[in-house]
């Protein structure tokens, strides 16, 4: 887990000890069950006696619950309460849900909704009937250096917030970002000429997924939507020539229906990107 960055952790109105706090809650994964002080401190990179005394603290705060007889805890529903009370005010996902269910009926996909969670994306709404190979759920994170979601995303972000994060994926990935960047820069070349991205095997070999990012003029998102099914089922020229433009299609209608903004011209988005255009410098500049 990431932890603050320098100016951050000595910004003065910064509370650490809450930062802390939070980075405990945010260790339990979905479908982790229980978590010991060790297996937490080994996820947020904090020494074990800090964690002792936090684990206590939650627990006697009421969002963590102790079960001695594995000398381990859960999740209590204090802090579940917290993330349903995420969902219930994001409107993006209420209204997507009967677009979503659409899309997934007429292609035989799974369509989610998710939203940037430091360097990963977390589903906060899933659309995947019986779609084989795809077993993500609302709560799953996954990679925005790999994931048509996530670099639909980023691709979504402006300059200066899009250059940090891409250097924040750079520091952790290291000697793997090379080829990560490579598959960033295409899927900004296709923002650019097509409205999304695609992710062919590029987080796992099995799946291939288009994405689409929706911005809206609420100060919200960018969000970002995604269409995926194992490989047979998409494959990359259907996800180039129809699931891609359905998907766009739809987040276009959302955006709409949310006041967001407006959708460019056939004009403007048929425009292509010269080689050593806009997205290749950004991408080159992190290196």
């Amino acid at each position: 887990m990431k932890r603050p960055t320098k100016k951050v952790a000595t910004d003065r109105s910064f509370v650490v000890a809450l930062s802390r706090g939070l980075d405990v809650l945010r260790a339990f994964h979905p479908n982790d069950g229980l978590l010991g002080n060790q297996e937490i401190a080994a996820r947020t990179k904090l020494p074990k006696p800090t964690i002792s005394r936090l684990t206590y603290t939650l627990t006697k705060l009421g969002y963590l619950t102790p079960v001695p007889r594995f000398e381990k805890y859960q999740l209590a529903p204090a802090a579940m309460a917290l993330g349903y009370a995420a969902l219930a005010n994001l409107g993006v996902r209420h209204l997507s849900e009967s677009y979503r269910e659409e899309l997934m009926r007429e292609t035989g996909g799974a369509v989610a909704v998710g939203g940037r969670d430091r360097l990963s994306m977390i589903y906060f709404g899933q659309s995947r009937g019986m779609t084989l190979g795809v077993q993500l759920d609302v709560g799953s994170r996954i990679p925005i250096a790999t994931t048509a979601m996530g670099r639909a995303y980023l691709w979504a972000l402006p300059d200066e917030e899009r250059t940090t994060l891409l250097r924040d994926l750079r520091e952790h990935y290291g000697s793997r970002w090379p080829r990560m960047r490579d598959g960033i820069e295409r899927a900004g070349e296709n923002v650019r000429q097509h409205g999304f991205v695609i992710s062919a095997g590029e987080w796992h070999d099995d799946i291939h997924a288009v994405g689409v990012a929706l911005k809206l003029n609420d100060g919200t998102g960018p969000y970002a939507f995604n269409c995926g099914a194992p490989a047979f089922r998409f494959t990359e020229e259907r996800l180039r020539d129809d699931i891609g433009p359905r998907l766009v299609a739809m987040v276009r209608n959302i955006e709409a229906a949310l006041g967001g903004a407006v959708p460019q011209s056939k004009k403007e988005e048929g425009k292509k990107l010269k080689p050593g255009g806009k997205v290749a410098r950004v991408v080159e500049g992190i290196r």
